[in-house]
C-alpha cells in the first residue's frame, strides 16, 4: 500500500501509525496529522493507516 508522507508518496511498511513514523526516523517531540486531522501521540499506537492516507510529521524548530 502507498501513502503520502510529508508530501512524498511512499510504501506503507506497517499499518500502525506509531510504528510507521518511528521507522521513518521520528524523534520526540513531534506532532502528527493523518488526512489533516491531528493525532495525539497517546493515540498513535492505536491508529491504523490505510492506502492513500496523507501523513504529516512535524518537529518543533528552535530559534530566535
Amino acid at each position: 500500500m502507498k501513502v503520502v508522507f510529508n508530501g512524498k508518496t511512499t510504501q506503507l511498511t506497517t499499518p500502525n501509525l506509531r510504528e510507521f513514523i518511528l521507522a521513518k526516523g521520528a524523534k520526540e517531540p513531534f506532532a502528527v496529522a493523518v488526512n489533516g486531522e491531528f493525532v495525539p501521540r497517546s493515540q498513535c499506537a492505536e491508529t491504523d493507516l490505510k492506502a492513500g492516507d496523507n501523513i504529516d510529521l512535524l518537529s518543533p524548530i528552535q530559534g530566535g
